[in-house]
């Protein structure tokens, strides 16, 4: 009997959402203020619209705004939810249509990055790291990303002092490395033609090697662009990191191997123009093959991805995250084939 009476139960709470459901269709189609209603909110719509679509049109003449904006782009897609929900309260049938464009707009541009692109294989593991110079564990930071498994690591913002530190914990695993300003790069392979790369900072922070695997050479690169600031006064401060990526650009363009792979922190995304010159020509490991958005910092809530694998003349196989360190970036892995 207890069972009967919890099936009729359930029937009846399903019978009873039914005409509560028509109820509420019956009142929206007998209000006239349906379509008059929620005209600001299907403008801002329209106009989150226009500002995803056209998002390259934004000038970065004032405070680099086309690029901050470029940075969080998909971050715009949270806004279709919220006047998702002030159009339902306003009963409003004008928004919910005029809602469906920067959900299309959205999903078209980021849909594909919700679905796991990721497959099994790969001859070569590589994974960057932005350590922070202010690191209080450097050595269980170094040991973490050597877990990974990757059989090429590239650690960034390494303080001169505790490069050392970083090479006794990475030297059981690596049998090549090599350290250039704050810049380096460990290898469980062979390396040759080690050298800085000038991007126009006034001190070290890229380099380039050629890595002689067992499927061929490679030539991968680490950089570590500028940093950027968003300042009340001056908008988003990129000057020397725009600069530093052409000439990045410049170098990546005048390599003579091959195959190449980037890895660094870039302190911008693929969707800034103002990395046009390295973005151009290169493909990102988690965009092709990875599981999500992959943001990688700030560390205690990824908001953007800044920190890059980017390939040409390989194929990207899978991308991840890897757990975090003590550092404020989050490290990034990728598999690739050769």
């Amino acid at each position: 009997m207890a069972r009967l009476d919890m099936t009729e139960t359930g029937h009846g709470g399903a019978e009873a959402s039914a005409p509560r459901a028509r109820t509420v269709l019956d009142r929206w189609r007998g209000d006239p203020g349906i379509w008059r209603r929620g005209i600001v909110l299907a403008v801002c719509a329209v106009l989150l619209t226009l500002t995803m679509v056209f998002h390259a049109e934004i000038p970065n003449r004032i405070g680099n705004l086309g690029s901050l904006t470029e940075t969080f782009l998909p971050w715009l897609g949270i806004f279709v939810p919220l006047l998702l929900a002030l159009a339902l309260l306003r009963r409003s049938a004008t928004a919910l249509i005029a809602l469906l464009l920067p959900a299309v707009v959205w999903l078209n541009f980021f849909g594909g990055l919700m679905t796991d692109k990721s497959a099994a294989g790969g001859d070569l593991t590589v994974a960057t790291h932005n350590v922070n110079a202010d690191n209080p564990d450097p050595e269980g930071t170094a040991r973490k990303v050597a877990a990974s498994g990757a059989d090429v690591v590239a650690l960034e913002e390494l303080k001169a002092d505790m490069v050392p530190v970083y090479e006794k914990a990475l030297a059981d695993t690596y049998k090549y490395h090599d350290v250039q300003g704050t810049v380096g790069l460990w290898s469980k392979y062979p390396m040759s033609d080690t050298r800085p790369v000038d991007i126009r900072m006034g001190w070290t922070r890229a380099m380039r090697s050629t890595v002689t695997t067992p499927h061929g050479e490679v030539a991968v690169y680490v950089a570590h662009l500028p940093s950027v600031r968003v300042k009340l006064n001056a908008g988003f401060t990129a000057n020397q990191r725009d600069n530093s990526a052409d000439q990045l650009g410049e170098a990546i363009a005048a390599e003579q191997v091959r195959r190449v792979i980037l890895l660094g922190d870039l302190n911008g995304t693929m969707n800034d123009r103002s990395l046009n010159a390295v973005t151009s020509q290169m493909r990102s490991t988690q965009g092709a093959a990875g599981d999500g958005f992959g943001f990688s910092w700030p560390a205690s809530f990824p908001m953007a991805r800044i920190d890059q694998i980017m390939v040409k003349g390989v194929e990207p196989v899978s991308s991840w995250t890897l757990p975090a360190t003590d550092s404020d970036h989050l490290p990034i892995a990728a598999r690739v084939t050769m």
